[in-house]
């Protein structure tokens, strides 16, 4: 079962932070070999319904995600990537744990996607907000992602993200079932979600 044998790959290995090399090679290579096994090859088209939702990275190859990590009295949390198809939106969501009680953060970016191909969206970022999940009110990513839709303001560190002249990253769907979805981006990296 190439499924489960990704999830066993990956077990253990805190999202990638605690992947060795070996460890990383075997993953591409039953990521690889499941993504051929791929029940929605066109999911923009095809299964819009079940790529929406909010998803929790399981592992990733992103350093510079995983980079949030490395800070000091900080270990990084729960990592999602919410995805609102009838707005074009993506929410990214990383939960930071502090070693200091009361200053558990908070790293959320904003994005719109356009759909470039059945299974591909260029997206580009607008709005990065960090701070104190006490100050965000924070519980879950869901309601983090209404208040931002309702325009409410937060006692955080709220950026608008311009990158003029900068090309659209994108990402690309290249396995997705009911309940874990794996993309690969612009940056060569991987993801690899469940709902």
């Amino acid at each position: 079962m190439p499924k489960a044998k990704l999830l066993a790959a990956i077990a253990g290995k805190n999202r990638g932070i605690l992947a060795t090399s070996v460890d990383r090679q075997a993953i591409l290579a039953a990521i690889a070999d499941l993504e051929l096994r791929n029940p929605h090859p066109r999911p923009l088209t095809t299964a819009i319904d079940l790529l929406g939702g909010d998803w929790r990275l399981l592992y990733t190859s992103s350093q510079s995600l995983l980079g949030i990590d490395k800070f000091p009295l900080a270990k990084l949390g729960d990592i999602y990537q919410c995805i609102r198809p009838t707005a074009s939106a993506v929410y990214n969501v990383a939960e930071v744990t502090s070693l200091i009680p009361g200053l558990n953060g908070l790293v959320a970016i904003v994005a719109k996607f356009t759909p470039v191909s059945e299974a591909r969206v260029n997206v580009v970022f607008n709005r990065s907000l960090v701070g104190l999940q006490r100050l965000f009110d924070y519980s879950d990513p869901d309601r983090l992602i209404t208040a931002i839709e309702n325009g409410q303001k937060f006692t955080a560190i709220d950026l608008k993200i311009d990158r003029p002249g900068k090309e659209p990253a994108w990402l690309e769907v290249t396995y997705l079932d009911e309940n874990l979805r794996i993309s690969r981006g612009n940056e060569g990296s991987v993801f690899v979600l469940t709902k």
